[in-house]
C-alpha cells in the first residue's frame, strides 16, 4: 500500500519522533510506514488520517 504520510509529516514540519508521540506509537512504526515496509492497522490508518485531517483513502493508496 502506497501513503503519502512522509508528505504529510513534512508540510507540518514534524519528525518521525513527534508524529510517533502523536499517534502513541514508536518512530520506528513511523519510518516502517513511510518506507511501505509496514501496513498500518485499520486503527491506526484512521488515526494518522484523521491526525492530518485527510480521508484514509487520500493518505493510503492501494497498491494496484
Amino acid at each position: 500500500m502506497k501513503n503519502i504520510v512522509r508528505e504529510l509529516r513534512a508540510e507540518h514540519g514534524w519528525s518521525q519522533a513527534v508524529l510517533a508521540d502523536r499517534l502513541k506509537v514508536s518512530r520506528q512504526t513511523i519510518n516502517a510506514i513511510e518506507t511501505s515496509r509496514y501496513d498500518p492497522s485499520l486503527p491506526l490508518a484512521f488515526a494518522i488520517a484523521r491526525l492530518f485531517q485527510k480521508p484514509i483513502e487520500v493518505v493510503f493508496l492501494a497498491d494496484n
